[in-house]
């Protein structure tokens, strides 16, 4: 049991300097200092600093204090540090939508369904 313990705050740790990295990639990137997003999120500048090297496991609230920070919803800012494996083909087909009218999301929804559902048929 104390193995685990161990691995698992191993695996903490890892992912809080994961997180920390990811957030001052966005930050430099938007070329701000530590101190305009300390600013901005209403942290300490020395506390993103902290962050940013992986030495403090942050809440859910300091995370979503930093993400507003940075200008990204959470799920943004999610899909940065820790981003899902798709496809391109997949990225693509969403890009395609997202193009499109709102109302048209349905009619797409719709031929899918009907595209998948005859090529169960098929098989």
């Amino acid at each position: 049991m104390v193995h685990k313990a161990k691995s698992d705050q191993e695996a903490a740790e890892a992912f809080a300097k994961l997180v920390g990295e990811k957030i001052r990639e966005l930050r430099t990137g938007k070329g701000m200092s530590q101190e305009k997003l300390g600013e901005l999120a209403e942290l300490n500048s020395n506390y993103i600093g902290q962050i940013e090297r992986g030495e403090k496991s942050i809440s859910v609230y300091t995370l979503k204090k930093v993400a507003n920070g940075l200008s990204l919803s959470m799920e943004e800012l999610f899909g940065k540090i820790d981003p899902a494996n798709h496809t391109d083909a997949l990225e693509e087909i969403v890009a395609l939508i997202q193009e499109r009218p709102i109302q048209e999301h349905a009619k797409a929804l719709a031929l899918l369904r009907v595209a998948f559902d005859w090529r169960d048929e098929s098989n």
